[in-house]
């Protein structure tokens, strides 16, 4: 285990060398642990016996512009618990953050799995541009974008009646939206499905809960 691991049992949770614990790797389900060693430097577990399957969350990933530091911590944490299976930040026209800490970003998503008693932690990607991330997309993989400017709310259970459903992803943009090129690029993709969250303009850590969970009430792992 790490440094910060085993400061957390030994120091915060103040658990002894023996202690049982419950352990995941992201591949071969819960475990339950002893603690065998804690010391400033790390430590170590040794495995007992399996409690729990492997459970992955659907193929849906989460294409986000980042915000401000708490809010996107947010997001990250938010999508974790609702079953994203990789999280890619991108750069916009309007994106107000230059830079990520993209290995803060990914502690807290092994927080929030361990947190929502998960077995799978996503990979937060490197920030980087979205016509680049448009450029190298998938075809085989709807890209849901979550258009403020799309129709009313009444569309759109019709528009997650998508006949294929997985691999997904779900597109949210920054503060302000997209900017008119960006619109009209994304518009023109075959790969793009506009997504409708109602009939009002949502903050961006809101529209990315609302849009996970709209995809996993249709598509995902809840059904």
């Amino acid at each position: 285990m790490t440094q910060d691991q085993a400061h957390y049992l030994g120091n915060v949770m103040r658990l002894p060398q023996g202690a049982e614990v419950a352990v995941f790797n992201g591949i071969q389900g819960e475990w339950r642990a002893s603690i065998a060693q804690l010391g400033k430097r790390g430590g170590s577990v040794a495995c007992l016996d399996r409690i729990a399957p492997q459970r992955d969350p659907p193929d849906l990933w989460l294409v986000f512009a980042p915000i401000k530091k708490a809010r996107t911590d947010f997001i990250v944490e938010k999508a974790v618990e609702l079953g994203a299976a990789r999280i890619l930040p991108v750069q916009t026209d309007f994106t107000n953050a230059e830079r990520i800490r993209r290995d803060r970003l990914q502690a807290h998503a092994v927080e929030a799995a361990e947190q929502s008693a998960g077995t799978f932690v996503p990979e937060v990607a490197d920030l980087q541009p979205l016509a680049r991330l448009l450029a190298d997309w998938p075809a085989d993989r709807a890209l849901w974008w979550a258009d403020e400017g799309s129709a009313a709310a009444a569309d759109a259970p019709k528009t997650l009646a998508d006949p294929a459903p997985a691999p997904a992803a779900v597109l949210i943009g920054p503060e302000g939206g997209f900017s008119p090129a960006e619109r009209a690029r994304l518009a023109a993709l075959p790969f793009i499905r506009r997504l409708s969250l109602g009939p009002r303009i949502l903050r961006a850590d809101t529209a990315a809960v609302a849009a996970l969970t709209l995809w996993q009430a249709r598509h995902g792992d809840w059904v």
